[in-house]
């Protein structure tokens, strides 16, 4: 059994404007967030066409993630009622600093920045979660999905980069380095990992 997973991460977000860290915590979608799902689920369409109903999708209980599910649902004209949702999918918690822009937490917590990137400072947020801990409950994700044939999964951006690295067998900081933008999303496959976009597609 092959199985085929097209892997969609949440649309933008007021926090992603504002250059606000959520975590587990939770910011409406922005109207171009909106569209970013829509789009997506326009190029989804495509994709698959009429096969879309033996598809199962399964989302993150969060507010953002669910709000992209209505929008690709409602785009599909897939049923909202059959979707699932994993708490395993949901976003790094970045504890106490959920809601802070960078610079509060340099102010107040300086050393727990120390020897981090642009990658894996959330790992050191005070009250969160470390990266053992969400790539733990993503590889059970993965375990308890292996034999769904055909997935259509809606995450966030570490768990995003987290499902594709163990997909792709990469180490850690490669999987964190690995893409995130809202436009794009991935079909996992055979052992690939394809990346679509429509940034610059003309419908």
């Amino acid at each position: 059994m092959t199985q085929e997973m097209y892997l969609i991460r949440h649309g933008e977000t007021e926090f992603n404007v504002e250059g606000k860290f959520q975590g587990q915590s939770n910011s409406p979608l922005t109207e171009n967030g909106k569209d970013q799902i829509y789009q997506v689920a326009r190029m989804l369409k495509m994709e698959l066409g009429d096969d879309i109903h033996n598809w199962e999708i399964i989302s993150s209980p969060l507010g953002r993630a669910m709000d992209s599910t209505k929008i690709l649902c409602e785009t599909l004209a897939y049923d909202l009622t059959k979707v699932q949702t994993d708490e395993r999918l949901a976003e790094v918690s970045v504890g106490d600093w959920a809601g802070l822009y960078i610079e509060d937490i340099k102010a107040q917590w300086p050393r727990l920045l120390e020897g981090t990137n642009h990658y894996n400072w959330y790992f050191n947020s005070l009250g969160g979660e470390r990266y053992a801990n969400v790539e733990g409950r993503v590889k059970a994700f993965l375990e308890s999905v292996k034999d769904k044939e055909k997935l259509i999964v809606v995450a966030h951006g570490v768990t995003s980069r987290i499902i594709r690295g163990l997909y792709q067998n990469l180490d850690k900081d490669e999987a964190l380095s690995l893409e995130v933008a809202h436009e794009t999303f991935f079909k996992l496959a055979d052992g690939d990992v394809k990346r679509y976009t429509y940034e610059y597609e003309e419908f």
